[in-house]
């Protein structure tokens, strides 16, 4: 079954000391705050969000989950209203990610665990089929982890080609170079890790306007995770997801 019956725009609720944060280009202490994380993803469920974006910020930085609380309240508001609900930050075991599964979430992301031990990904597909997403951030055309500032010397479509093999049922392809910058994106590294796999590739970084979307959409992504562009009011869920469908 595909994730992804249609192409989606999803909102991301980045959380960072229980609040909703957009870093730019990745650094820490760059972020603007956009308040409660549970009116956030009430707004964004309103306006017609068929599926949220949630990231554990300091869980991605420290390696464990330190927003908890604040995403379980998510999940407790909006979790039961047909929302899907993909979470990424300090995840780093199977058990951890079974946890999450099990409290409600639809999908997890895996970035830095899945690069240095990438069984984890076989190892939730088991008994959570489809759930793994597989989070590729790519910097200078290389995968980098721990939170942007590691180069790993492999080429995005093959690091996806990998994880498709292990079991990830979705990919997060996520251009560091242009993230949180509302610069525009690049089309044709999207297009490239697209034709590498089956799986849907959710794309994300640098959504700036209306017309990265359709682009975005045109290059073959299943779906968009936008941050920045929709809390600064460049236009809204509904205007983006319009142009998506073609209307």
């Amino acid at each position: 079954m595909s994730h992804f019956p249609s192409f989606e725009v999803i909102p991301a609720v980045d959380v960072q000391d229980g609040e909703v944060v957009q870093l730019v280009g990745g650094e820490r202490g760059t972020g603007k705050r956009y308040g409660d994380p549970v009116e956030a993803a009430e707004r964004w469920t309103e306006a017609g969000a068929e599926t949220l974006h949630l990231v554990d910020l300091d869980g991605a930085f420290e390696g464990e989950r330190v927003n908890a609380d604040a995403i379980e309240a998510v999940v407790e508001s909006v979790g039961g209203d047909g929302v899907g609900l993909q979470l990424g930050g300090g995840i780093r075991t199977a058990e951890g990610a079974r946890e999450l599964l099990e409290l409600g979430l639809d999908r997890v992301i895996l970035g830095t665990a899945a690069v240095e031990t990438p069984e984890i990904v076989a190892d939730i597909d088991e008994t959570h089929p489809g759930s793994v997403v597989v989070s590729l951030d790519a910097k200078d055309g290389e995968v980098v982890v721990s939170g942007w500032t590691e180069g790993t010397g492999l080429d995005p479509a093959e690091a996806a080609t990998r994880y498709e093999e292990l079991g990830a049922g979705a990919i997060l392809f996520t251009n560091v170079d242009v993230e949180g910058q509302l610069e525009g994106i690049d089309r044709d590294a999207v297009e490239s890790v697209v034709a590498a796999v089956d799986v849907p590739v959710i794309a994300s970084g640098g959504v700036a306007s209306v017309d990265d979307v359709v682009a975005l959409r045109d290059a073959g992504a299943a779906a968009v995770v936008v941050g920045t562009a929709l809390y600064e009011g460049q236009f809204t869920l509904r205007e983006a997801q319009a142009a998506a469908d073609g209307n």
